[in-house]
């Protein structure tokens, strides 16, 4: 007899998680509490209250939390410039933690003993989860039906639904896409099919936000952003949540061919992994992030900024949002964005976000200094000889006791 009285399961009303309604229930004897997440995945969520109620779920929760996520989760990583290997956005982690909470919450509320999610053995999404939900409730039980059950592959699962009566919707059972696929509104993310061969180039209809940049408009479009204290607060002079800015801009750089990605990552878990992303709105608010930075960041503040940004990268990658070192890397994040405040304009043109032009009443940019023309005595080039020369002091000494230089 289990313990598990009743279970929080992400549930996104597709094929996994629905045998894993099914499967809690015949495993554990339990009760199941569904909790649904819209985040901006771009497809109804609400269809999975009857899914759920058609599996017997009498407890079914439905959020809207797409400002949350990009309030609180997206725009904290953003501040930092965050990337994964030089590359990654973070699209797929940074959802992470919010489910993670919710499902704890959800969890707290009804009195549950466990949670459970549809992430499987080999990827990282299962220790994202679990981190997460062990942080903010130490004693949480977890269960992972991919580590647990022996449906390991569709067909299984398709046979599972056929016994049980499971409700899913596959087109008929007849036609599923080729990759496994994760949607937010920071990203889409493609695995599998002809993408676990590194050489083999993704195929064109594959992409669902973007046109190609061959495809894209011949003319440039133009658009202004407004930041203050290094979050995106306007475009073109608009006032806009957090959320709003992001749908407005991957619909901008979706048109525009912008923010497609192929890489080869190397996973938390240990295996290498090639997946293929669409990040527009994402890849435009980058590259004016760091531009706006430009402006407004003292030399050494925005370089050791540039240090820290990899491990805070790594810390959200293997999934230690809640962890100790990610409060204290945010904290001095957050001190930086004190100043960043003023207005980027870029350029999108076939795949590229290109900075047009940057303004900030806090800039530390001074034209009478930096100016090629007469600058009236602001900067004394003669003091450029004694700086030279102090800092090549210990290359002089090195070089004159015989050090080899090459």
């Amino acid at each position: 007899m289990s313990d598990v009285k009743k279970v929080v399961l992400a549930y996104s009303g597709g094929l996994d998680t629905s045998v894993i309604v099914k499967w809690l229930q015949e495993t554990y004897d339990c009760e199941v509490v569904t909790f649904t997440a819209d985040i901006g995945q771009g497809e109804e969520v609400e269809p999975a209250r009857a899914k759920a109620e058609a599996l017997g779920v009498k407890e079914i929760y439905i959020e809207d939390l797409r400002e949350e996520f990009v309030r609180d989760y997206v725009y904290p990583m953003f501040r930092a410039n965050t990337i994964y290997e030089g590359e990654y956005l973070l699209g797929t982690s940074i959802a992470r933690p919010l489910i993670a909470r919710r499902l704890i919450e959800i969890a707290n509320q009804t009195g549950a003993d466990a949670i459970s999610h549809g992430a499987t053995g080999k990827g990282n999404d299962q220790v994202r989860f679990e981190l997460g939900a062990y942080a903010l409730k130490p004693g949480v039980k977890v269960i992972a039906p991919w580590r647990e059950w022996d449906l390991n592959s569709r067909e299984k699962l398709m046979a599972y639904c056929d016994q049980h009566d499971i409700p899913v919707d596959f087109s008929s059972k007849k036609k599923k896409s080729p990759y496994s696929m994760d949607a937010n509104l920071l990203h889409i993310s493609y695995e599998g099919g002809i993408l676990e061969d590194p050489w083999a180039e993704a195929e064109e209809d594959m992409w669902r936000w973007s046109v190609s940049p061959e495809a894209a408009p011949d003319q440039p479009t133009y658009v202004e952003l407004t930041f203050e204290q290094g979050d995106i607060v306007a475009i073109d002079g608009v006032p806009m949540k957090p959320h709003e800015v992001l749908e407005k801009l991957n619909k901008m750089g979706g048109d525009n061919g912008i923010g497609r990605l192929d890489i080869v990552e190397n996973r938390y878990v240990g295996m290498k992994s090639r997946g293929c992303y669409e990040t527009p709105g994402g890849s435009i608010m980058l590259r004016a992030h760091r531009a706006i930075e430009s402006l407004t960041l003292d030399r050494e503040e925005a370089h050791l900024k540039d240090e820290l940004m990899p491990k805070y990268a790594e810390v959200i990658y293997n999934g230690y949002w809640w962890s100790p070192e990610r409060r204290m890397l945010q904290a001095a994040i957050d001190e930086t964005q004190k100043n960043v405040s003023g207005v980027v304009r870029m350029k999108l043109y076939k795949g590229s976000a290109i900075v047009a032009g940057r303004k900030s009443d806090a800039s530390l940019f001074d034209e009478s200094i930096a100016t090629f023309e007469d600058d009236a005595g602001a900067y004394d080039q003669k003091d450029a000889e004694g700086f030279i020369k102090l800092n090549a002091l210990r290359l002089r000494i090195a070089a004159g006791k015989g050090r080899r230089q090459d």
